[in-house]
């Protein structure tokens, strides 16, 4: 059910209303009065935002773990190559998942979960001193300052645009973010957005003189899974194999 549920919603067919909940789009219903034979997986591909979390998950399956080939496909893998893609396929739909609650939530939201992770990462002091730091939209172009270490020794200045899927970042803005880090007389800067960059706003950052580290949704929502922040381990699966030592009769 939760994955028919995740599957149906990445294909637009329905969507998600609140916790636990969620209704049928459109779409779905222009689907049921075609009257499909079979709603699969082969099915929804003829949805373009379906492929694309089907490349993603290729994508992620051949570069963190080596594979060329996925759970969506019938192929001769070894019990662990499985189990691997899997699990890439999982985190995909975790981070994407996550993304999409994090675009619906308060404005407010998004700045407090971007001090979660930094704190979780290890930057900063404590929760109260960083609280204090971010939040303060319009502070001469940048909408917060996080320490970089537990001693304030250094410090980095962040941007939060929560955007809509498709309202991308260009160069104007990387722009604009600089000449604030410029007026605080900062070094460094982080710009978080739950959307995208543009390839000239990437090219922008790259060549300016100060630091200014990109981070898009789905980077972000990543993170997010990585440091667990939003989400919890659900279960453990261990893979055992044979202990030749313990059988070794030296």
């Amino acid at each position: 059910m939760h994955w028919a549920k995740t599957y149906l919603g990445k294909a637009g067919v329905i969507e998600a209303t609140k916790r636990g909940h969620f209704q049928i789009t459109e779409r779905g219903r222009q689907v049921l009065a075609s009257q499909p034979i079979r709603i699969d997986n082969a099915y929804l591909n003829k949805f373009e935002e379906f492929r694309q979390f089907r490349e993603r998950s290729v994508q992620d399956s051949s570069q963190e773990k080596g594979l060329a080939e996925t759970a969506f496909e019938r192929s001769p893998e070894t019990p662990d190559e499985t189990m691997r893609i899997a699990h890439a396929q999982i985190e995909t739909a975790l981070a994407q998942d996550m993304l999409g609650r994090i675009r619906t939530a308060p404005p407010d939201f998004f700045e407090r979960l971007i001090v979660n992770l930094l704190l979780t990462m290890g930057y900063g002091g404590t929760s109260s001193d960083a609280g204090r730091a971010l939040g303060r939209s319009g502070d001469g172009g940048v909408d917060g300052v996080i320490d970089q270490d537990a001693l304030g020794l250094d410090r980095v200045y962040i941007q939060a645009k929560r955007y809509a899927p498709g309202n991308t970042i260009g160069p104007g803005e990387i722009r604009d973010f600089f000449g604030a880090l410029d007026r605080h007389k900062a070094a460094k800067g982080l710009f978080v957005t739950t959307s995208s960059f543009t390839s000239s706003a990437r090219e922008t950052a790259e060549f300016l003189s100060k630091r200014i580290v990109l981070i898009d949704g789905e980077q972000f929502s990543r993170l997010m899974v990585r440091y667990e922040v939003g989400c919890r381990v659900e279960e453990v699966l261990q893979i055992k194999k044979l202990d030749e030592e313990f059988f070794d009769p030296a």
